[in-house]
């Protein structure tokens, strides 16, 4: 057992990994949404979808690596820490394993970011709209 230290392993990773996914997620899908726009789109289901849908792409991108870090540093075991932290585990598995091995899980994370990503936008779109609220 690790007790309460064990518990809290990896956190700044993680928290890391969360500022990057919502960040991407919605600077992606504001970026897109305006530049649509801008060539004369109508808002509507369809821009949000393709919108919605390429954020989560971005997301996959930006975060597939944390996702690989996190679970290194939060798996490894306690009588033999591998990892110093999130920059000394990118560190060793980019000079150990080159730079596309931070990319491994980058198909199961889209598979879920993807859809997922797309509903919420959509959603959160049509309860605005219903609301009387101006979409982004």
């Amino acid at each position: 057992m690790q007790g309460v230290k064990g518990f809290y392993l990896g956190i700044s990773t993680n928290v890391t990994r969360a500022c990057v996914l919502n960040a991407t997620k919605m600077g992606v899908y504001d970026i897109f949404k305006t530049a649509f726009k801008d060539y004369g789109f109508k808002d509507g289901l369809l821009m949000q979808f393709g919108c919605a849908f390429a954020a989560g792409f971005f997301m996959s991108c930006t975060v597939t690596p944390f996702d690989m870090v996190r679970t290194r540093v939060m798996t490894q075991p306690k009588d033999l820490l591998l990892y110093k932290g999130m920059v000394d585990c990118f560190t060793q598995v980019i000079n150990k394993e080159g730079l596309m091995a931070v990319y491994k899980g980058f198909l199961p994370v889209w598979g879920r970011f993807a859809p997922a990503t797309t509903l919420q936008l959509i959603i959160f779109e049509q309860l605005k709209k219903a609301q009387g609220l101006k979409t982004l």
